[in-house]
């Protein structure tokens, strides 16, 4: 799992049928201090994130099983929302 904070949301009115009704979110990667890492990626979520929230996602094969449709061509799925990180160094 990775982590990611929600930058902004898209709208696509087209899109393949698996991903009707699917929330779309622009998500930041992070590193564990917060930093911004690489570029922001489109993301589908899966438990009801918002803008400006640190989330928990996962990237490639394993994110169609995230939404439970093995067959849904995403890249990315977030798959849960951080309340708070404790690093211990």
């Amino acid at each position: 799992m990775l982590v990611g904070k929600i930058i902004g949301t898209v709208t696509a009115t087209r899109k393949d049928e698996a991903l009707v009704g699917a929330k779309l979110l622009i998500t930041q990667p992070l590193d564990m201090k917060g930093n911004e890492q690489d570029n922001p990626i489109i993301a589908v979520d899966t438990v009801g994130a918002g803008v400006g929230e640190i989330v928990l996602y996962v990237s490639g094969s394993v994110a169609p099983y995230a939404v439970r449709k093995h067959e849904v061509p995403i890249d990315a799925a977030i798959v849960g929302i951080v309340d708070r990180i404790d690093l211990m160094k």
